[in-house]
């Protein structure tokens, strides 16, 4: 951590909110020193980027990541979206946390994880897996979305506690030459034939009505088999092979064997337990939250799950923390 002494933080700014906390609402806390002047939580592409932009405008962080920086973006072969001319996820990740690591305002502790996190009058604590326990005026949670499972939706019936790895974790390699049970028809497959195109995989995704869009850019590959879905149920078999039962929505019946099973259902957020606010689905929207927690990237919602608008909510929840701690609104 930079020796520069901790800033003073005013009044939080309006949340996005119809009514928004007034700066003045928010007690100040100027005789209370802090560790940091912003604790990010969750190191993928907004916490980096929130971290980064911080540090522009002077601002110290704790960036705070369990795993890698951008680990998941290291699961992710090709990319077409993003600016900057990286054409691959590890080539991005690589770029990213070399840039963080070169950040002297930012002190990042990899390798723990928060297990809460406070809100109060005039600061947020969060408190690690270690004990150890953190506060700043504010927080930007950034801890992004994890895999659903598939006891986690109700078209699939499986054997309690079962943990498939998502499809983007395949191996291209070990996958030739053999058939994957793929169950749910979130893009990740596109991404994953993309990259592989020369791959001998014979993929059967079975995939439920509500995803019957999500498959239109698979559905002329010859590798693809689709399998629309009313119910499945998943066994486990020896040796690492799959069966399923499916049931079509037309009452259909087929038996279905795969030599391993992937889940591209779709996504869980994943935020630690505290005084975040969580909507029905369990997304955290930002217009929700304490004044002086501010939530960036796939954690928002389920919605704009891309990696620029990840970087953009990332340096914006920076910048909301800045000039929150100054008393000015976002539109002054």
């Amino acid at each position: 951590m930079a020796d520069t002494p901790p800033r003073r933080p005013g009044s939080p700014e309006a949340q996005d909110t119809a009514a928004p906390p007034c700066a003045a609402d928010v007690p100040h806390d100027t005789d209370v020193p802090h560790d940091t002047d912003l604790i990010v939580i969750g190191g993928g592409p907004a916490g980096c980027a929130a971290v980064r932009t911080a540090a522009g405008v002077g601002m110290r962080s704790v960036l705070i990541e369990p795993d890698a920086l951008c680990r998941n973006l290291y699961r992710i072969p090709v990319l077409n979206n993003v600016l900057g001319g990286h054409t691959s996820g590890p080539a991005l990740a690589d770029a990213i946390a070399a840039e963080v690591r070169g950040t002297e305002l930012c002190r990042p502790l990899l390798g723990r994880r928060v297990v809460e996190l406070r809100a109060h009058d005039g600061h947020v604590a969060a408190t690690l897996d270690t004990g150890t326990r953190l506060t700043a005026p504010y927080a930007v949670v950034a801890t992004g979305v994890g895999p659903l499972q598939p006891g986690a939706v109700p078209w699939i019936t499986a054997p309690d506690g079962l943990t498939l790895p998502p499809l983007q974790q395949a191996d291209p390699d070990h996958a030739e030459g053999r058939t994957l049970l793929v169950l749910g028809g979130d893009r990740p497959i596109g991404t994953f034939l993309r990259a592989h195109p020369a791959t001998a995989t014979r993929l059967l995704v079975a995939y439920p009505e509500a995803d019957a869009y999500k498959v239109e850019e698979i559905r002329d590959d010859p590798r693809v088999t689709l399998l629309p879905v009313g119910q499945l149920t998943l066994y486990a078999s020896e040796g690492g092979r799959v069966t399923a039962d499916v049931r079509s929505r037309g009452d259909g019946h087929r038996t279905v064997t795969a030599d391993a099973a992937h889940v591209s259902i779709g996504s869980a957020p994943t935020a630690p337990a505290g005084d975040l606010v969580r909507g029905a689905d369990g997304y955290c929207p930002p217009a929700g939250q304490h004044p002086r927690v501010i939530v960036a990237g796939d954690l928002r919602s389920a919605r704009f799950q891309r990696i620029m608008t990840a970087m953009g909510s990332g340096s914006e929840a920076a910048l909301r923390a800045y000039y929150a701690a100054r008393g000015l609104p976002l539109g002054g």
